[in-house]
């Protein structure tokens, strides 16, 4: 049996009502586990980027960007290992104010993440953590002891190590 490996799914799209709903409906259909969503703009105007985030075979994957690129909104879908991405995930972290001042464990565990204090009010600040998602989660289980009042975390953003072109082909598109 294939082993699965995590792959980043990079999918083109025109900019459509409900082009989202389809791509999911083929890894629902497929019975794909979806570990993160991003979309955006992409560095195309009027193009916009999907990130799925997924563990698959290689089989599996090759077939599943061709099923997406068969939807008419899909320009091109690229499915890539982590080697070749460059990747990030952010998360931010709400807790009580009073911790940040009454606890020095606090102020180390922000120093040693090299996680940023985004904001401080009376009752509460929020901590922003840019990094993989182990070093997302190491904080998050860190500071989870001291009164985590909210946590988010944003898909992964990748882009690829080699030269995609992606403008050029997007351009004769």
């Amino acid at each position: 049996m294939e082993e699965n490996k995590t792959y980043t799914i990079s999918v083109y799209t025109e900019n459509n009502l409900g082009v989202m709903n389809r791509i999911s409906g083929i890894f629902l259909k497929r019975h794909i586990n979806l570990e993160s969503i991003t979309a955006s703009q992409s560095e195309i105007e009027n193009v916009f980027r999907f990130v799925f985030v997924i563990k698959i075979s290689e089989v599996r994957v090759r077939k599943l960007v061709g099923q997406i690129e068969k939807q008419i909104e899909v320009i091109r879908a690229y499915a890539h290992t982590d080697d070749e991405t460059i990747y990030q995930e952010s998360a931010m972290y709400k807790l009580s104010s009073d911790s940040l001042f009454d606890e020095r464990q606090i102020q180390n565990i922000i120093k040693n993440s090299h996680a940023n204090i985004v904001t401080v009010s009376r009752d509460s600040f929020v901590i922003e953590k840019t990094g993989r998602r182990h070093e997302t989660e190491q904080l998050y289980q860190d500071l989870k002891p001291h009164g985590l009042l909210q946590f988010v975390r944003s898909g992964r953003i990748s882009v690829t190590k080699e030269p995609m072109r992606i403008s050029e082909m997007l351009t004769d598109f």
